[in-house]
């Protein structure tokens, strides 16, 4: 085993969405940056096992499922023929390309990228292991932590089995099984739920909840709800797994639920998503002065500096929202930072997307969370049945909602649920970072015929002054 030693003004720990955007914008600001990452170039779990690839068979997923709609419109599609060796190709050289564009930029900035894992040996030194045994220590000015998470497993899960998928694993297409479970009704698991449903597989659903989509608006998640029934062979809600077995037949799943007691059921593949972890273990943070919350979360302060305070962490090892684009924007906010500007990671609003079929997003206050919290709030809805547009998709399902404060006018959240809603949901965000109020978004001419007139809309209603709903006027 060989060994050197080398100084850097920034090292930054984990090249994902989080720990890239950090690198490129710190080389930008004039900073000298070294980048550790155990993939070959940065992209990290949500382009390498995450947020692309799952988004590349989803795509396969609605074109398969808009094929079957169109029958509804007197278009009669043939059944697909799945070639599966070639949609997994197609998926990974999606990723390659990505993969390749970032390892160009990566170049292009000139920041120096070491495949191998970190781990602190004090808290201005790393100690950086690659494949071949190879070590080097590092010695650094500021460090970044962006180590992202891992799918979460269940103790007592036979999680070495071939048969037991997580969301990693899921994504490799090993084969189109005739019966999957799918353990947890979040939105990792709908979202694979429904690629597999797709591909021809029977696919069921457990939650020990007594809804999907714990933290999305009810209203909300009662569309997606009523199409889901339709996608999947069963939706067992209130239900807890309490048992696995492999056997020859695949694993047989015991259920208990609230009111039917215990029941077994026999499945090819089990894929389960319950969450994910942290990765906030074996980077040596106990020879730092950082701290980790009981969770596994790096506590961090506003401008996302441990209790080290040129030590910053950001992204899925550093709280929820485990997002990709939140981890982005706190990489950029550090970057700031460590250049010297005076700047902290405040958004009013991270949008959260369900790429499910409808699809779902929400940013801003929710009606939960204002109920939870005891805000004063008015809702106004829109529902697609009046649009035009969704009409025209043969797309009625959907809604938009909009969360105002009745005092001021200002938008504080908003919530849609139908085809294309995580692209609307941009207008939302926008709207509550700039406070704006409802008249702003009722005011500005929306494109026709569009969804996004439905946010116009939505608008209107609150005023009573909807153009394609009727409800009594509000006085401004």
């Amino acid at each position: 085993m060989s060994e050197d030693k080398s100084k850097t003004q920034v090292a930054i720990i984990g090249a994902g969405p989080g720990g890239y955007p950090a690198a490129f914008l710190a080389v930008d600001l004039g900073l000298q940056v070294t980048m550790i990452d155990p993939e070959e170039n940065p992209g990290g779990v949500c382009l390498y096992r995450g947020c692309i690839p799952s988004k590349a068979l989803l795509h396969t997923a609605k074109v398969i499922s808009e094929a079957a709609h169109f029958k509804n419109l007197g278009v009669t599609f043939g059944e697909p023929d799945i070639d599966l060796d070639k949609l997994r190709d197609w998926k990974n050289n999606v990723v390659q390309k990505l993969v390749g564009g970032l390892g160009q930029l990566s170049g292009q900035r000139k920041v120096t990228y070491i495949r191998g894992r970190a781990t602190f040996l004090d808290s201005h030194t790393l100690e950086i292991k690659n494949a071949d045994g190879h070590t080097k220590v590092l010695e650094f000015q500021y460090a970044v932590i962006a180590t992202g998470s891992r799918p979460a497993e269940i103790s007592g899960f036979p999680n070495d089995s071939t048969n037991l998928l997580n969301s990693t694993s899921a994504l490799d297409l090993p084969d189109i099984p005739k019966k999957m479970l799918v353990v947890g009704g979040g939105y990792i698991g709908l979202e694979l739920g429904t690629v597999y449903a797709a591909l021809g597989t029977k696919v069921s659903v457990v939650e020990m909840t007594s809804g999907l989509m714990q933290g999305a608006d009810r209203d909300l998640v009662r569309v997606l709800q009523k199409n889901s029934e339709a996608i999947f062979e069963s939706i067992m809600l209130d239900t807890k797994v309490v048992e696995m077995k492999e056997n020859a037949k695949g694993i047989t799943v015991t259920f208990e639920g609230k009111d039917s007691g215990k029941t077994k059921e026999t499945y090819d593949k089990v894929l389960v998503s319950v969450g994910r972890k942290p990765n906030s273990e074996n980077l040596g943070l106990e020879n730092t002065g950082v701290k980790v919350t009981d969770k596994g979360f790096i506590e961090i302060d506003e401008q996302r500096r441990t209790s080290e305070r040129h030590i910053f962490a950001i992204g899925d090892v550093a709280g929820e929202p485990m997002l990709a684009h939140k981890a982005t924007h706190e990489g950029r906010t550090v970057a700031e930072v460590i250049a010297g500007r005076n700047v902290a990671f405040e958004p009013s609003a991270i949008p959260a997307v369900v790429f499910t079929d409808p699809e779902i997003a929400w940013c801003g206050l929710t009606e939960t969370e204002a109920k939870e919290k005891g805000i004063d709030f008015k809702i106004a809805r829109f529902p697609w049945g009046a649009s035009g547009r969704a009409t025209t998709l043969d797309r009625n399902d959907g809604v938009t909602k909009l969360v105002i404060d009745p005092h001021t006018d200002r938008v504080l959240g908003m919530g849609i649920v139908g085809t294309g809603a995580g692209e609307l949901i941009a207008e939302g965000v926008l709207a509550i970072e700039m406070g704006a109020l409802a008249s702003d978004l009722e005011l500005a001419i929306h494109a026709h015929p569009t969804l996004s007139e439905t946010v116009m809309e939505s608008a209107e209603v609150y005023y009573g002054l909807s153009t394609h709903m009727y409800k009594p006027k509000r006085d401004r």
